[in-house]
């Protein structure tokens, strides 16, 4: 399997600079949901860059913004809180779609209701409520 990889083309954002260290992805068979067709296949190919990017980011700046952008939706009851709310329902939504033909039915139910939630949100900051 080792001399698999080293066949592929290496992605430019996953190839490692000079006096840069980063993560290694993590192991895994597959990148993308084998037979997906359509519109799936597209998004995860396209999804594929921003992954790699997100992955080899720190640990702690992706919490780090996206709680900050919470706690200002949850902090600013105006048009402006549903502005910052919007990037996590993207990332959300993103993940959650990205992540469905893995998730069991429970896994599944906690997504659709944390997008619900955050929908509710900024609809409730948007003045629709």
């Amino acid at each position: 399997m080792a001399d698999r990889r080293r066949e592929r083309p290496v992605h430019p954002l996953a190839r490692r600079r000079p006096g840069k260290e980063r993560r290694p992805l993590p192991p895994g068979e597959r990148f993308f949901t084998p037979g997906a067709t359509g519109l799936r296949r597209r998004v995860e190919r396209r999804s594929a860059a921003p992954l790699v990017l997100l992955f080899q980011l720190p640990r702690w700046v992706l919490p780090v913004v996206l709680v900050a952008l919470l706690l200002t939706a949850f902090a600013v009851p105006s048009f402006w809180g549903a502005l910052a709310a919007l990037p996590v329902i993207g990332f959300v939504g993103w993940l959650a779609y990205m992540s469905w033909p893995s998730l069991g039915v429970r896994g599944r139910i906690l997504r659709v209701a944390l997008l619900t939630f955050l929908l509710l949100l900024a609809a409730d900051r948007f003045g629709a409520f």
